[in-house]
This record gives C-alpha cells, sequence and structure tokens, in this order.
C-alpha cells in the first residue's frame, strides 16, 4: 500500500493494481498535463494536474466502492478505470481536443488502443485484469461505467472540488462524502437514494455556478482559442500528425509552438499573457441559427470574409462559437417515495439554472487589441448578428476600458 498526501482529500491509500499502475509513463505523463489548461491565466493558483485530479478519483471511486459492497476482479477493475480515465488526454486537457478529434475521430476517453499495450497493458494483465474490459469502463459502458463516466460519477465530483479549491473559487464545494455514501443501484442504473433531492441538486448548483465563474471565463476562453489556432497550423507542419499531438504533455506542445515559425508568434503571447480582445460578445438569442450549427469549416469562411474587409491577417480573427448550453447533470437520478426519478422531474431549481445558463452563454469575436473594435463590427454584418442592446455597443461606443478591466 502507498499512501499520498492530496490537497482535497487528505490521505489516499493507493493499492493492488492502481499502485502498480502508479509509476507507469501513461499515468507519470499525467504530471505535466494542467487540469485546466488556460484557466491558470485567469487564476494563477490553477496549476493542479491531470495526475492529482486522477488519484482524487481514484480515491472517490474506492470509497464508493466500499459502500455498494463491490469487491474482487470487479473491483480491482473499476479501481484502474477510476486512475486510468484520463490517460488519453491530450496537452492542456480539453483545450484542443476537439481539434484532435477532428483529425483522428477519439476522444480522451477512447483508450482501447493506449491500454492494450505498453506498461499498462502489462500492469493490468499481470493483475489478470483485460485492459478491454478496462478500456470501457473508462468510456463509461455497462452498468459500472456510471460510476467512472457518468451523471453521478465521481470524476465530476473530484474536479469540482478540486478546481474550486485550486482557484480559490467556493463556488464548485460540494460534500463528496455524503454524495458517495448515498450512491446505489436501482435496476441496473446508478441513483442517489431516497432524500436526495438536495445532494443532487448540490453537484448541479456546482457546476452551474463554476461554469461561467471559471470554466468559460472570458480570458480562458480568448487564451484557449488562441492555443487552438496555434495547434492548428502546426498540424499543418509536415513534421507533426494529430496522432503525436495528442500524445504530447503541455511542455512539449508549448515547445513544439515556441520553435515553429507559423506558431512562435501565438506562443510567445501565451508565454507572455499578450492575448487578443473582445471585438464582440453576444448573447445566445442574438446569433442566427446558421452560425450556432455552422460547422467549423464554414467558421472559417467567415474569419476569412472578416479578416479581409479589415486588413487583418486572417490568423488574427478567431470567431468562438460554443457548443449551445447542455447540463448533463440534469438528468441523474434520485430516488423519491420508492421511485426513480431524473432530477430534471423533480427539482424546479433545474429549470431556473438552464435559464441561467442561457443567459451566460456568448459567442465570442477576438484579435489583436489594435484590430478588435473593427473586427468586431465587421463581424456583426458577416454573421448577420441582432446585436442591438447587447455587449458590443459598449465596444461601439468608446468603453473598450469597461470590458478590459477584467482582461
Amino acid at each position: 500500500m502507498i499512501t499520498i498526501k492530496d490537497s482535497v482529500h487528505d490521505h489516499i491509500e493507493v493499492e493492488g493494481v492502481a499502485a502498480a499502475l502508479l509509476d507507469t509513463p501513461e499515468v507519470q505523463r499525467l504530471r505535466h498535463i494542467k487540469q485546466l489548461g488556460t484557466v491558470r491565466l485567469v487564476y494563477p493558483s490553477a496549476n493542479h494536474t491531470r495526475f492529482e485530479h486522477s488519484l482524487g478519483v481514484y480515491h472517490l471511486a474506492s470509497q464508493a466502492l466500499s459502500h455498494l459492497g463491490i469487491e474482487g476482479t470487479l473491483a480491482e477493475r473499476l479501481r484502474a478505470a477510476a486512475l486510468l480515465h484520463d490517460v488519453g488526454h491530450g496537452p492542456y486537457s480539453h483545450n484542443i481536443e476537439a481539434l484532435t478529434f477532428r483529425h483522428t475521430g477519439k476522444y480522451h476517453d477512447d483508450v482501447d488502443e493506449l491500454l492494450a499495450r505498453g506498461e499498462v497493458g502489462d500492469v493490468l494483465r499481470d493483475h489478470d485484469l483485460d485492459p478491454a474490459a478496462v478500456a470501457e469502463l473508462v468510456a463509461g459502458g455497462g452498468q459500472y461505467g456510471q460510476l467512472v463516466s457518468g451523471e453521478l460519477d465521481v470524476d465530476r465530483m473530484d474536479y469540482l472540488v478540486r478546481d474550486a479549491h485550486h482557484t480559490g473559487v467556493p463556488y464548485g464545494t460540494i460534500d463528496t462524502e455524503r454524495l458517495v455514501r448515498e450512491l446505489t443501484f436501482v435496476d441496473g442504473e446508478l441513483v442517489l437514494d431516497e432524500g436526495n433531492v438536495q445532494t443532487a441538486e448540490s453537484l448541479l448548483l456546482a457546476r452551474a455556478l463554476m461554469n461561467p465563474t471559471v470554466y468559460q471565463h472570458h480570458v480562458a476562453r480568448i487564451s484557449k482559442a488562441m492555443l487552438r489556432r496555434a495547434s492548428e497550423r502546426l498540424l499543418a507542419e509536415p513534421d507533426v500528425t494529430a496522432d503525436q499531438l495528442r500524445r504530447m504533455d503541455d511542455h512539449d506542445l508549448l515547445a513544439s509552438l515556441r520553435t515553429t515559425a507559423s506558431t512562435a508568434e501565438l506562443a510567445r503571447r501565451l508565454d507572455r499573457r499578450d492575448l487578443y480582445k473582445r471585438g464582440l460578445w453576444v448573447e445566445l438569442d442574438d446569433v442566427p441559427e446558421h452560425v450556432l450549427t455552422a460547422p467549423h469549416e464554414k467558421i472559417r469562411e467567415f474569419e476569412q470574409n472578416v479578416a479581409e474587409q479589415t486588413d487583418v491577417d486572417p490568423g488574427e480573427v478567431i470567431i468562438d462559437v460554443p457548443a449551445e448550453p447542455s447540463m448533463t447533470e440534469s438528468s441523474s437520478r434520485v430516488m423519491v417515495n420508492g421511485d426513480v426519478r431524473q432530477l430534471d422531474r423533480q427539482s424546479p431549481l433545474v429549470g431556473a439554472l438552464r435559464t441561467a445558463q442561457r443567459q451566460q452563454w456568448r459567442l465570442g469575436v477576438y484579435a489583436p487589441a489594435d484590430a478588435a473594435d473593427r473586427v468586431g463590427e465587421a463581424t456583426v454584418d458577416a454573421l448577420g448578428l441582432d446585436i442591438e442592446g447587447s455587449l458590443v455597443n459598449y465596444v461601439r461606443t468608446g468603453y473598450r476600458t469597461t470590458l478590459d478591466q477584467f482582461d
């Protein structure tokens, strides 16, 4: 057994297959991938890694298994899946995952090949565990995969409290011990036991409050968009493939960006926090449907058109269209009077949070500071935006300092 001191869960005891997996290159690589990517440019103490988070997920999974009475090979398989659930992450966590997916068709939880080979595969087989079965759990497959990846998973529980702790933002604080203690299976579904509607609501509320404050903070989004643009240019170079990119860590990617001519300027800006500024910050109701559903290639056409109209380098115009708001936690299930009910059918809080989420959504348009205003104005026409009374008017009337004081 190995005992590790953790900043969130205090002492974590690691044993069995998990202890053997700890020093594999695939798990140790997670020490070099920041949990929150570019959020550290907003919250300087948000330097925690996927390695710490993976230990936390393992710890909560172990507690859940003990509470649920799951033992033997199944328990070891789940503990392995909990520790390994993030080994498929590329550099800067989710920040460039959409980019690598377009080239490879794989997300970070597609880890079948990664678990089957190398030291991880050897360790799993030495402990009589089938790598394919562990990979299925990582992807949330089967009844027990819900513990690792689902609406009530231990992954979500750990990252909320860990991200809140390291950013200093109090909104992600949840009672993980109660959440784990109240988990149960009913007809193959992972649910919270009787009397825990408020417990489920706390998880939903924490995620809803962390989203605009941390995960979708405009500086984090601008720097993420710049990192994505630089990574696109890197993939256009002949010596880097998408498969290689998704196996880099943060240091590998940043070093490659610094030493590649086409990406060096963006790397310099990210290094020095010399970020692009907002030309537009537009609410969901002001964005036409054809923009919300536009594929990546179409967005690049819009950027090209705006760049031509404003005499700006096309690579310096970024139109950032997030996915429409979703709230997967609202479908988590709770026992109420002996029945299993979805939270969104039981809690009036869900409707209010969905409304707030829609109101917080923003389309962003970013460019270097000296071009941001005219790029924003040109984008209004290019996208057919209805921005009467929206935030863009502050830009046009000269109150850019009102915006940029928070940059």
